[in-house]
């Protein structure tokens, strides 16, 4: 089955435009070589032309009687020369003198003739002959001078050329092409390379790396980049793994709750109002099951870009007040308080709704994890072309090592941030889902006075 070149190797691709450009030139550079020789031969045949004309005249003589004859010394004229000659012929058409190949030429046309000598190429009795036909004056009288020499000897040496050029051409081409596919498989060979140790790295090697002898040349650059997508799928790869082992773990203890109470049911015959608890209980851990999956499928749509945000500019002061409002009733349970710092407008451009949940995991987190009787700050205030929102809680704080993480998927620093405390560990990853996909940025400091600040930074907009 013939493969068709598109489909061919980067080494055959090489190889053939290469042979093609090589050709190409050679074929122009051959032509002209050929040009440039004939018009050598040619001007070296002109010149000898020039030679014979001036030898031709100078053999010229005026008789006493007015006419222009040969002169007695005709040691450089060619009479028994086949290839060449020399005419001489009056004005008024009369021949006066004929040697030489000549013979075989047609008469001179006189009515062409002019002072100015004039070079012309003709054909006669089957061969082709080159002319220089003139004017002089001889003795004071006027005559035509046509001298002749055959092109036959330069045609046959055009031919020696050209012979040379037409058959040592495909050898060379040959040659080159030859040159080139040794030249583009040692200039490919380290993508070869490059590609059998890229293809050791699977799933199970990410860890792997294809070496980079130079990483100053073209190869050099594409293995740096090669080494630095498995190492994003590497960390791809943790997180989903990751994710995974804690998502299963998420779901399997509230269907092991399920599960224990069903059977705990089973095993002897309860009162209704015992069925009733048992059922209450079941239906508590649906709803976290629901809560749950809800709140993964929410993140899978936002990795999955499906959601449409309806962008406005808000007043973050505003926004902040309202949330505070709704969540309050939570800080009183554990009888903590909850106060506001802010400017008196502070506008941002995003999506409310998400916003608002955003800002909402923050609070959550900060009253769940605060002790009883503790205050929570939250202060708002522009920050050059960003709306800032710090919540600064009296946690037990996030030590420096696990501020990269804690918005991480199911994430938990210790056992304080466990499931007594009725969280998923999705909340914080919530909250940078909302932040970043409107723009901004959220990221947790230390507290000066324990605890912990986070802080929402949000493009600005007007109100």
């Amino acid at each position: 089955m013939k493969v068709p070149f598109s489909a061919a190797s980067i080494r055959v691709k090489m190889t053939g435009w290469y042979t093609a450009a090589l050709s190409l030139m050679l074929i122009v550079y051959a032509a002209a070589t050929f040009l440039a020789v004939r018009q050598e031969f040619q001007e070296s045949l002109d010149d000898q032309l020039h030679d014979d004309f001036e030898s031709v005249e100078g053999l010229l003589t005026p008789t006493p009687d007015g006419r222009v004859a040969w002169s007695g010394d005709r040691r450089h004229e060619p009479d028994d020369d086949e290839e060449r000659g020399s005419d001489v012929w009056s004005p008024s058409g009369d021949q006066i003198g004929r040697s030489g190949a000549s013979q075989a030429l047609p008469p001179v046309a006189l009515a062409t003739a002019g002072a100015q000598a004039r070079y012309d190429s003709l054909v006669a009795s089957g061969r082709r002959w080159r002319t220089l036909t003139g004017t002089t004056l001889v003795g004071g009288r006027s005559v035509v001078l046509r001298v002749s020499r055959s092109e036959e000897r330069l045609r046959e040496q055009l031919s020696e050329v050209l012979k040379v050029l037409v058959l040592g051409l495909p050898l060379v081409i040959l040659l080159a092409g030859l040159s080139g596919y040794v030249l583009a498989r040692r200039a490919l060979a380290p993508i070869d390379h490059l590609a059998v140790e890229a293809r050791r790295v699977t799933a199970e090697r990410l860890h792997e790396r294809v070496s980079v002898p130079n990483q100053h040349d073209e190869i050099g650059r594409l293995a740096a980049v090669i080494n630095d997508t498995f190492a994003r799928l590497e960390s791809s790869f943790d997180k989903l793994r990751r994710f995974t082992a804690d998502a299963s773990h998420e779901l399997r203890t509230p269907l092991a709750v399920i599960r224990g109470i069903g059977e705990a049911g089973l095993v002897e015959t309860r009162s209704p109002d015992e069925y009733k608890e048992a059922i209450g209980s079941m239906l508590e851990e649906i709803d976290r099951l629901s809560t749950l999956v809800d709140t993964l499928l929410r993140l899978s749509h936002g990795d999955a870009g499906s959601v449409h945000l309806a962008r406005e500019s808000l007043d973050l002061d505003q926004l902040v007040r309202e949330l505070v409002a709704s969540l309050s009733v939570l800080a009183e349970e554990r009888r903590q308080s909850i106060s506001i710092q802010a400017q008196e407008t502070v506008p941002v451009c995003a999506d409310r709704l998400v916003l608002r949940e955003a800002i909402t995991n923050v609070l959550d987190n900060a009253i769940k994890y605060s002790p009883i009787g503790a205050s929570i700050a939250v202060i708002v205030h522009a920050d050059g072309d960003c709306g800032v929102v710090e919540v600064a809680d009296q946690g037990p704080g996030i030590s420096p090592e696990h501020r990269e993480r804690i918005f991480d998927r199911f994430f938990r620093v210790d056992s304080a941030r466990s499931r007594d405390t009725g969280g998923s560990g999705l909340g914080l990853a919530i909250a940078k889902w909302a932040v970043e996909i409107n723009g901004g940025s959220i990221g947790v400091n230390a507290a000066v006075t324990g605890g912990s600040v986070f802080r929402i930074s949000l493009p600005r907009g007007n109100v």
